[in-house]
């Protein structure tokens, strides 16, 4: 181990609800356990957890153990799928044939899906036991509905659990399933895997389908993993992404099949970092994160390279702006005829792209295209870049209560990471070393488009030296 421990335990290990998938996947086909065993200890789980958690939008026990035992027979016949009889999560944002999706809106009417989303229908094949439909803030953007329960960060309520995959990130961070799939318009993967000590992947803007998936700003939306490591999250990108006929955007061809030893050396690797960003910009915790992740890299033989960024303000300024219109645009067949029902920071972003003039949204564009040409030219110069996620150390949910109101506090809050939204390329939130007050706190790492593989294969590389990603809720008790 490069670093040390945080001075916070891992869970037992032993303990099927704080297994990795592939542990877990293995331990099913031995037939050591029983998908329908899992099925009843997970649902034991949530119910005793969740009720002050609030992280499930939707949860039928009946039909999870259904789902539990057509995996057993699977299992019983040999069959080898990659998530056979493993309990996963989705947002409910996305389609289930057999859940109602909400998108944690309250409409008058729920809406019954007849199909699956085409992410929920590969995690079906793949064998995955659908445990339940995940909460999250209203239609994906700032804050949860002023009817919804709040998903409470289990590491402390008082803690913000990130938006707006914030029932992904909690449910996986508590042991409530294994693993989840969550969307990221303008940091949305990445908040709640920082917030809860968790590894999530934003792949590349068309590398996984959003077909199913209820809108917030399409050409901002992309769709990815929740996990508690980087082999969890590979393995679940393994099976989610890749082209989809339903998806036109969706990018040609499939991520190749998951391997258990795909950690590749760093040893040549180059990551850019800027100190602006790094150190400036950001909080104590946050700035030592990235210090010593840094060192950790170098110790596995990357080398670090001080760069400039473009300058990314005036873009982000814009997003908000790009992704009202295009939230008006998908919320167009509701809003404003079920405006009473609408709270009010979805409501101020839907207002943003409706009073919008042609020549602001084109300024925006043109403003995005620099953006994006700029950090491929400086990621053809670099490998990865590093970067926080977040400049807060640990935010509150007093901090991070005027979300709703104030534009100013939301474009600082996404000014790391909604940059790559823009630009589509793929990153990676990966826990770092925790505040002096054992809260979790993370750092992404940076693509050029298409290297989702690179990303995953030094973020397990980066987890194999180094504990941070095996804290757990469970064990943090007495210590920090």
């Amino acid at each position: 181990m490069i670093l040390g421990e945080s001075g916070v335990a891992a869970a037992d290990r032993n303990d099927p609800a704080g297994l990795e998938i592939g542990d877990l996947a293995a331990r099913l086909r031995r037939r050591a356990l029983s998908a329908a065993e899992l099925a009843e200890r997970m649902l034991a789980r949530i119910a005793g957890e969740d009720g002050h958690l609030h992280s499930f939008a939707f949860l039928d026990p009946e039909l999870v153990r259904r789902q539990a035992r057509e995996a057993d027979v699977a299992l019983d016949r040999g069959e080898t799928r990659p998530l056979l009889g493993v309990p996963i999560g989705v947002k409910d944002l996305f389609s289930t044939r057999d859940m109602p999706t909400r998108a944690g809106m309250r409409l008058p009417v729920p809406h019954r899906p007849f199909e699956d989303a085409t992410v929920v229908a590969r995690l079906r094949q793949a064998g995955a036991v659908i445990i339940g439909k995940l909460e999250m803030t209203e239609g994906a953007f700032a804050l949860h509905h002023p009817e919804v329960a709040p998903p409470l960060n289990p590491w402390d309520p008082a803690l913000w659990p990130g938006a707006s995959s914030s029932g992904a990130g909690v449910a996986v961070a508590a042991g409530l399933c294994h693993g989840a799939i969550g969307s990221d318009t303008g940091g949305s993967i990445r908040f709640p895997c920082a917030a809860n000590g968790l590894t999530g992947l934003k792949p590349g803007w068309g590398a996984v389908s959003r077909h199913g998936a209820f809108e917030l700003a399409a050409s901002l939306d992309h769709v990815g993993p929740i996990a508690r490591s980087a082999r969890d999250a590979a393995l679940l990108y393994a099976v989610i992404g890749g082209h989809d006929p339903a998806d036109p955007t969706s990018r040609p061809g499939r991520p190749a099949p998951y391997r258990d030893d795909a950690a590749g050396t760093l040893r040549g690797i180059r990551i850019g970092f800027d100190p602006r960003w790094n150190e400036a910009g950001c909080e104590p915790a946050t700035a030592r994160c990235l210090a010593e992740a840094q060192q950790a890299f170098r110790q596995l033989g990357a080398s670090l390279e001080a760069l400039r960024l473009p300058e990314i303000a005036e873009a982000v300024a814009h997003w908000e702006l790009i992704a009202g219109v295009e939230t008006a645009v998908a919320h167009a067949d509701l809003y404003p005829r079920h405006a009473g029902h609408y709270g009010p920071a979805l409501t101020r972003l839907i207002e943003i792209g409706r009073a919008a003039s042609a020549g602001d949204y084109q300024r925006g564009l043109l403003s995005r295209m620099e953006l994006r040409g700029r950090l491929d030219a400086l990621l053809s110069d670099v490998d990865l870049l590093i970067a926080p996620v977040q400049p807060f150390d640990a935010p509150t949910l007093d901090r991070l209560g005027a979300l709703a109101s104030d534009p100013d506090a939301n474009a600082r809050l996404i000014g790391f990471t909604a940059p790559f939204n823009l630009s589509g390329h793929p990153a990676i939130s990966l826990p770092g070393r925790p505040t002096d007050a054992g809260a979790p706190i993370g750092f992404q790492l940076v693509a050029g488009q298409g290297r989702e593989p690179l990303l995953l294969s030094a973020a397990m590389a980066f987890q194999q030296a180094t504990e941070w990603h095996r804290r757990s809720p469970d064990s943090k008790a007495g210590t920090h």
